[in-house]
């Protein structure tokens, strides 16, 4: 089905540049431009043979070191008994440029809390919603949760976040030996600071400790690539 998707897409949404990716395990999936989700969408939805007449799930995935973000549209056809998860990756931008895609919500109603969460949790705008706002946070929070560089606020409307009392030691704790233990720690995500108040300060040195040993070994292969290639290696 994916690969008559993409063929269906292609001819359908000129410069959608539509991708099959045949997962052998898990599932498959299409990727496309991110300037053509709506058309995809819409073609999707009205093709006579595919018939997508339900949008599911909206989610995300942030690529740190890609820069990227990733969102995934999962939908079905309740017709046709198939679904698809529909790919597409813009730039991750910042506070001050965040990226965006255009709606769905006039395909879709679904789309309207869907697209709230992705925008309240990632950061990513959804062009033309009729009601863009957050939708889990207050309107005023600081960061998008689900990235993976966001460190919780010490304080909100002057009220502590994550007042000692209320901390789960063991869960930052649990982070930190992650950091420690894992082949690559900066792909170890969470919303504590290494250093936190609240974790054993020998664990936490060992876990930034972990962390800019990686860092510096991924920029000294970077250095050595850069000079190689200046050499005409």
């Amino acid at each position: 089905m994916h690969n008559e998707i993409v063929t269906f897409l292609n001819a359908e949404v000129a410069g959608c540049n539509a991708v099959a990716n045949i997962a052998e395990v898990g599932d498959s999936s299409v990727t496309i431009a991110s300037t053509h989700i709506k058309q995809a969408c819409s073609a999707l939805k009205n093709s006579d043979k595919f018939k997508m007449n339900v949008l599911q799930v909206i989610s995300g995935v942030d690529y740190l070191e890609e820069k990227e973000i990733e969102i995934n549209y999962i939908m079905a056809s309740f017709i046709e008994n198939t679904e698809l998860i529909l790919k597409a990756r813009v730039p991750r931008g910042d506070d001050n440029n965040l990226p965006s895609v255009e709606s769905v919500c006039d395909i879709w109603k679904s789309a309207n809390y869907l697209e709230r969460e992705t925008y309240d949790m990632l950061g990513v705008v959804f062009e033309n919603h009729p009601d863009h706002r957050r939708i889990l946070c207050p309107d005023d929070w600081e960061g998008y949760p689900l990235r993976k560089d966001y460190v919780v606020q010490e304080k909100y409307m002057d009220m502590l976040v994550n007042p000692p009392e209320k901390i789960n030691r063991d869960d930052i704790e649990f982070f930190a030996k992650m950091r420690i233990n894992h082949e690559d720690p900066t792909q170890v995500s969470g919303s504590w600071v290494d250093d936190h108040a609240w974790i054993d300060q020998d664990l936490a040195n060992k876990a930034k400790d972990r962390v800019a040993e990686i860092k510096a070994a991924k920029k000294a292969k970077t250095d050595s690539a850069d000079s190689a290639e200046e050499k005409g290696e």
